[in-house]
């Protein structure tokens, strides 16, 4: 029998070696037909790289400074608010880092404030169009070029769209793929990012424009809870355009690589969903609802989680097996440990873009990932500067550190923003070129040399 299948064994290897040898070119050709076909399939599914070619944010004229004081006289003629409430956001105002230069829409300075639609809409065409306008100019590209519009505000949503006013106003083609997310908070600039990225791998040769804004005149509440009180003290005006590109052509001259993007979602759990919410108090006056306790655990949760993903994809090898086996431990072999071991993320990012948030939640950042005072730095200075600008506050923090002259080529850069839901996002970038702030134009250009200030007696 072995005989047998030896034979047969010999005959084929005979036969198949006669083949090859009478038809050695269509052998070839063949052969290099497979080769060419697999390497087109590899090349056409393997996914596009994403560059962050330039970015703009928006400052407002000093004609919209907001000090404290005049924060307070508004407050006082706007609202039907007693007494105690006026106290209590005073302490919200002295306490929570913002400084006296931030911004609010010049409908909202007027005594008392102008609070319409029509209001609403000039801020936010305002915002959107100054900072395109200055991303445009950065980077000279043609609007006709652009194949893909994220705009993003959470409480303000008009119709038609924000992403229709951009393209009226700058009369994009018909056929742009546009987008406009609502109701996401403070975290959907990284989720505009996000979905940016997406499109950019199924469509070719393309630019992404995103713009991220938040609105002050139609969040602003009228009466006396203390919860939605909140949210008229630490939110400011702001908002970000980011153009993003696919085309290998622009590598050469992009600030940023996108390495990496991560959601994290808590709305599962009740106490995180509730966290941050629209609603009506007990006279039915609408306003934002931040419920600080609730916020404080949904942080928390959020950043732990995100962290946990983020960082099989960012630690180096010898911080994650140390991760790995603490989790092992502490869920499978039921060992107990005063304290789980927590990732140095320090070792994988040069540079962290927190999420202005408030001193809160800098400060849990700081604690849970064991950052020092440099690293919070350009947050703080940022919710210092220009308050809370919501979703476009992590660019706000990345500008800071290119006009600090800290971003060098090759430096990983981590921009972690929060939002209502409870979100928390992550976008990892790292940089193509050395920013040379001599070179660059930004919110911090003309004074980022007053800059860092000590900020610790604002925090009562």
């Amino acid at each position: 029998m072995s005989s047998a299948i030896i034979f047969i064994q010999d005959f084929l290897i005979h036969d198949v070696f006669h083949f090859l040898k009478s038809n050695e070119v269509s052998v070839l050709i063949w052969c290099v037909l497979l080769a060419s076909s697999a390497f087109l399939y590899f090349m056409m599914n393997r996914p596009r790289k994403v560059y962050l070619v330039d970015f703009a944010c928006y400052k407002p004229s000093p004609a919209c400074i907001c000090s404290k004081e005049k924060f307070m006289r508004i407050s006082t003629c706007a609202n039907q608010v007693r007494d105690e409430s006026l106290d209590f956001q005073m302490r919200i105002v002295n306490g929570f880092g913002l400084g006296k230069n931030t911004y609010w829409p010049e409908s909202m300075l007027k005594i008392p404030p102008s609070i319409s639609m029509g209001d609403a809409r000039e801020e936010t065409e305002s915002v959107i169009i100054g900072a395109i306008d200055e991303v445009l100019l950065k980077t000279k590209v043609n609007v006709d070029d652009i194949g893909i519009l994220v705009t993003n505000c959470s409480i303000f949503n008009p119709t038609p769209s924000l992403s229709a006013i951009v393209v009226n106003h700058y009369k994009l083609k018909h056929n742009i793929l546009t987008y406009n997310l609502a109701g996401m908070g403070c975290s959907a600039g990284l989720i505009a990012i996000d979905l940016a990225k997406q499109l950019l791998q199924v469509h070719a040769n393309s630019y992404a424009l995103i713009v991220s804004t938040e609105n002050m005149n139609s969040g602003w509440y009228q009466g006396n809870n203390r919860s939605m009180l909140v949210n008229n003290c630490i939110f400011r005006m702001g908002g970000a355009a980011i153009l993003l590109s696919n085309l290998s052509s622009d590598s050469s001259r992009s600030k940023y690589l996108l390495s990496h993007t991560l959601r994290t979602h808590k709305a599962s759990q009740h106490d995180c969903y509730n966290s941050i919410m629209q609603r009506e108090d007990e006279t039915n006056t609408t306003g934002i609802s931040l419920n600080l306790d609730f916020i404080r655990y949904a942080s928390r949760e959020a950043i732990r989680s995100n962290i946990s993903s983020l960082g099989k994809f960012v630690l180096p090898f010898k911080e994650q097996i140390k991760f790995i086996a603490t989790l092992v431990a502490i869920k499978y072999l039921k060992i107990e440990m005063k304290k789980p071991y927590n990732p140095d993320f320090k070792l994988a990012f040069e540079h962290f873009c927190v999420h202005t948030g408030a001193k809160e939640i800098q400060d849990i950042l700081k604690e849970t990932l064991e950052l020092n005072d440099y690293h919070i730095e350009p947050s703080k200075m940022t919710l210092h500067r220009f308050g809370n600008t919501s979703s476009s506050s992590v660019w706000y923090v990345l500008a800071y550190c290119e006009a600090k002259g800290r971003i060098r080529k090759g430096d990983r850069i981590w921009q972690l923003s929060f939002g209502a839901g409870f979100k928390c996002n992550s976008a990892v970038w790292r940089a193509l070129r050395t920013i040379d702030p001599a070179k660059e134009t930004n919110p911090w250009t003309d004074e980022i040399h007053h800059f860092p200030v000590d900020v610790s007696a604002l925090y009562k």
